[in-house]
């Protein structure tokens, strides 16, 4: 079959392409506004209940006003890029006459989602833009790759991570008076602490010596000792009695004068990422309880298998290895070059990235990648080294978003199968039987991979019978 530039015309009709269910150009965008009302009402109801629950209080009136405003806002923005894409494709159809490889799908798209992000409030537009942003990109690589342009690359995501980790710590690192606020900030502070955050000209300062510490150590490890309480059984009360004695010896182990954690590096790095380990574990724990109740409820012998496996553990295997590691490697570099510097991040990012490879997740790679851009480009724009560009957030999010449709209409095996799902489900299975036959001339099995992609998902009876 002959393959058609990107710019030829392809003759076929919104009617025969857009919406082959029904004649009507004003009937088809009304179906998809009504679904797509119903749709983000439901999903939006749950984000915003859930960062009402997220606060740990009873809500006020005046923030029960502002959830229920946000929640219509937010529904009336992605109900309105869900109508406006088949608004702007039948509009093109009509004033240029014919679609091409760039009209068909990502024209319209842009179009629609640059006035569906003004709908949205602009407290979220930068969170809407690094989201679709984080898919598009994943998205392009596919596209890339399935022209035989790129290629993947081994443990890419791990590289990704640690480069994107390294330049965050930095970042996180040179924040000495928390100048610049984030929420991923936050998140770093959790992990590690602010010991790892440089203060002023003496790190140091306002923390014991050395020699005080190891006194005080043992001071609390014989108090401690002395006071643990008296167990029926003589090996309960022996291993107390060890692990008192042993966490006591950790913390009175010595640490560099730079060092700003309370006790020795060694304690400082086990009870790290200790704590980040049991976090982790007790997240997959939670999730896999909730997630599978119905299966635990019919088949007990689950509960066992899945308990016990390896992979309830991958996610508290990163985050306690990550924090151990950098944490560690962080406090050697200051023994060995007595010395502290906001660059010893990138070498113990890089470390530490290590541990990702128990939960490598090319989504989690991308968004930390994504996030580092932003707060990257947000805090050398505060500093003046950077130029605030007019508009740059609503054009990411209008350009990413247009790649996502584009794929989705034309080749969507290169899009992520969670993301074709969300636009299934928002377009009511519409997207399934717009007819693409016609851009199969472009050399990239259109319809095949639509095919494909339809038993990720089940179409609506109405619509088959209509197309029957």
């Amino acid at each position: 079959m002959q393959v058609l530039s990107k710019m030829t015309p392809v003759p076929v009709t919104c009617l025969e392409y857009v919406h082959p269910w029904t004649q009507s150009c004003t009937v088809a965008t009304a179906e998809l506004m009504i679904i797509g009302v119903q749709y983000c009402l439901r999903i939006y109801a749950a984000v915003y209940a859930l960062s009402l629950v997220m606060r740990g209080r009873v809500p006020s009136l005046p923030e029960l006003k502002k959830t229920l405003r946000g929640w219509l806002q937010s529904t009336a923005f992605l109900t309105t890029n869900a109508f406006s894409y088949s608004i702007m494709m039948c509009s093109l159809r009509r004033l240029l006459g014919s679609y091409n490889f760039y009209t068909a799908s990502y024209v319209p798209a842009f179009f629609a989602a640059l006035i569906s992000i003004m709908v949205e409030r602009s407290s979220r537009r930068a969170l809407l833009a690094l989201y679709v942003s984080n898919v598009a990109t994943e998205t392009m690589w596919n596209i890339l790759q399935s022209r035989g342009l790129v290629r993947s690359i081994p443990h890419g995501e791990i590289a990704i991570f640690g480069v994107a980790t390294s330049v965050l710590m930095y970042c996180y690192r040179k924040n000495r008076q928390k100048e610049y606020r984030d929420s991923m900030f936050d998140v770093v502070r959790f992990a590690i602490g602010d010991s790892e955050v440089m203060k002023g000209d003496h790190p140091s300062e306002g923390v014991e010596p050395p020699a005080v510490q190891n006194v005080v150590g043992r001071a609390e490890s014989s108090q401690r000792a002395s006071k643990s309480p008296k167990y029926p059984l003589p090996f309960i009360q022996a291993a107390v009695q060890a692990y008192l004695q042993l966490t006591g010896r950790l913390k009175a182990m010595g640490k560099h004068k730079l060092c700003r954690h309370r006790y020795g590096c060694v304690y400082d790095t086990l009870s790290s990422g200790g704590r980040m380990f049991s976090i982790g574990l007790g997240i997959q724990v939670v999730m896999k309880a909730v997630l599978q109740m119905r299966k635990f409820i019919s088949r007990p012998a689950l509960l066992r298998k899945t308990f016990l496996s390896k992979d309830i553990a991958r996610l508290g295997l990163f985050l306690g290895g990550f924090t151990s590691i950098y944490k560690m490697s962080s406090c050697l570099l200051r023994h060995f070059t007595d010395s502290d510097s906001p660059m010893f991040a990138f070498p113990s990012g890089l470390l530490a990235s290590v541990a990702f490879a128990f939960y490598s997740d090319n989504t989690i790679a991308l968004y930390i990648m994504w996030k580092t851009l932003q707060i990257t480009y947000n805090w050398g724009i505060e500093k003046g080294y950077l130029p605030r560009v007019p508009g740059f957030t609503v054009m990411l999010y209008a350009v990413s978003t247009a790649l996502l449709f584009h794929a989705a209409t034309i080749e969507p095996q290169n899009l992520r199968p969670s993301y074709w799902k969300f636009l299934h489900s928002i377009s009511g299975g519409r997207i399934c039987i717009m007819d693409r036959s016609g851009f199969d001339v472009y050399g990239l099995n259109t319809s095949g991979q639509i095919r494909t992609m339809m038993n990720l998902c089940k179409t609506e009876p109405i619509l088959q019978g209509r197309l029957s």
